[in-house]
């Protein structure tokens, strides 16, 4: 994509609206994490272990579990509870509607809140099933779907988006704290408290070109950088956005 911003800096001209920020942003953060994309291995993107689902349907209801599992922890967590799932070859919903309670529990243990993502997973895998599973759902519009995912107990509109879009290839903006701390210092302060659809809405219309591979990839740009750079406590010194970003700016 031509990077159309990249003569001129936010510091010299104030990005007008998202439209103008995104196009510079996204092209400093793929420059910056390049070092990151794997060319052989284009499919799985380094920030979603579990794989990202092009073309691999038996992927969907494994990425949807790392979706649930992932909330309030780091994925290193869920990569354990994962690998336990795997080598008791429950990874399956049919697999894990047949595990009892206990032994679920026992299973997802290391991802943290394990009784009540028992009970989540439970809920979704019944879900998962009474619908008939992938080649079912694969068919309903995007809306339907999250309608769906968000029908299920425990599921909120953060993992909604993450299985729509890394499972099921849906174009949507998926927010987090850490989307919305970027723009807000990037110099759109406003976008913080915008109630998590209207945000989403208002990124996915500024986005060029908005497939599902890109959005995955947005995430995962800002999942990194947030990790690397714009955290709660900002390491601005080195930030490949300082010269964009109205934070930056004011730190010496």
């Amino acid at each position: 994509m031509t990077d159309s911003t990249a003569a001129t800096t936010p510091s010299e001209r104030p990005f007008a609206s998202l439209r103008d920020c995104l196009p510079w942003v996204e092209a400093r953060l793929l420059a910056a994490h390049a070092h990151r994309l794997d060319e052989t291995h284009a499919e799985d993107m380094p920030w979603w272990p579990a794989g990202y689902a092009r073309q691999r349907p038996e992927r969907v209801f494994e990425i949807a579990v790392g979706a649930v599992l992932t909330q309030n922890t780091n994925w290193k967590n869920v990569e354990r509870a994962l690998a336990n799932l795997d080598g008791a070859d429950a990874l399956g919903a049919d697999a894990i509607a047949a595990l009892a309670d206990d032994e679920l529990a026992d299973l997802i243990r290391p991802s943290g809140f394990y009784r009540i993502k028992t009970r989540r997973l439970r809920a979704f895998t019944e879900a998962w099933l009474a619908a008939g599973g992938y080649e079912d759902l694969e068919r309903m519009e995007t809306s339907a779907l999250r309608l769906w995912l968000l029908d299920i107990h425990g599921i909120g509109r953060e993992t909604a988006d993450d299985i729509l879009l890394y499972g099921f290839q849906r174009p949507v903006w998926v927010i987090d704290s850490y989307t919305r701390r970027l723009f807000a210092r990037l110099g759109f302060p406003a976008l913080a408290d915008m109630p998590y659809d209207a945000l989403a809405a208002e990124l996915l219309d500024a986005t060029p070109a908005p497939d599902a591979e890109r959005l995955a990839q947005w995430h995962g740009l800002i999942v990194e950088h947030a990790k690397a750079h714009c955290r709660a406590r900002p390491a601005c010194h080195d930030c490949s956005l300082r010269a964009g970003c109205r934070h930056g700016l004011t730190v010496d």
